[in-house]
């Protein structure tokens, strides 16, 4: 072998023992993989590693559960929807192309789901329960998840407002609905908000400062009250 061949082998060997070193190790235990590689270690093979993604549903199951319950509070079959979507996701997850997106990519696929069941179930309910919106320094509004059980200091006039806070939300566009759960209730930054809902970041901004506009001008007279 030639000094050039046996440089430019080495050269290849090393290069391949570079690229093996950021594949996830099958000896590695799932529990102790980050969220980034269990992604690519579902995206290895012609099936996705189980053991792999079981782990993600552990992880995110919470997320979806949360996303789906504050979309649809009064569905009965949530748990059913929850399944739906973590199928369409193991179907799917060797598309993600930016592991570290995966939350986005998955709330995508719930909002989605829902959206789908909504139009074939043609009725809206109710698709929201919120605590009273607070007023911050920044001037946004924050909510808060509402309490399944009632403080013992609830009166009339808080449930009248809880009330009249499920119409105002009941009436918002489909749209509207969407992006002020993944902004109020999943914490999400705009720019994420527009890749789950397929929109600029401008359209996410925009229905959001409506939305929570309409809103307050619903609860105005519950907002005065200190």
């Amino acid at each position: 072998m030639r000094p050039d061949d046996k440089s430019m082998s080495q050269s290849i060997s090393v290069s391949w023992s570079t690229a093996e070193v950021k594949v996830p190790q099958k000896s590695v235990p799932c529990d102790k993989l980050s969220n980034y590689d269990l992604i690519l270690r579902c995206q290895e093979g012609i099936q996705p590693d189980r053991e792999a993604f079981a782990e993600l549903l552990h992880r995110y199951n919470s997320h979806v559960e949360k996303i789906l319950y504050h979309l649809a509070p009064d569905w009965h079959d949530r748990a059913d929807l929850a399944q739906e979507v973590w199928i369409r996701a193991y179907r799917k997850i060797k598309r993600v192309q930016e592991p570290a997106k995966f939350r986005g990519w998955l709330s995508r696929i719930a909002t989605n789901l829902f959206y789908d069941e909504l139009r074939k179930r043609k009725r809206v309910r109710h698709p929201l329960s919120l605590d009273a919106p607070r007023q911050m320094d920044d001037g946004e509004v924050e909510w808060e998840v509402a309490s399944d059980a009632p403080s013992p200091d609830e009166d009339l006039s808080t449930q009248e407002f809880y009330e009249q806070l499920r119409v105002a939300i009941a009436d918002l566009p489909e749209a509207f609905r969407t992006t002020i759960v993944l902004r109020e209730i999943e914490g999400m930054p705009y720019e994420e908000i527009a890749e789950v809902t397929g929109v600029s970041l401008g359209t996410v901004k925009s229905r959001i400062a409506r939305a929570r506009t309409r809103l307050q001008s619903v609860l105005q007279n519950y907002l005065d009250v200190d």
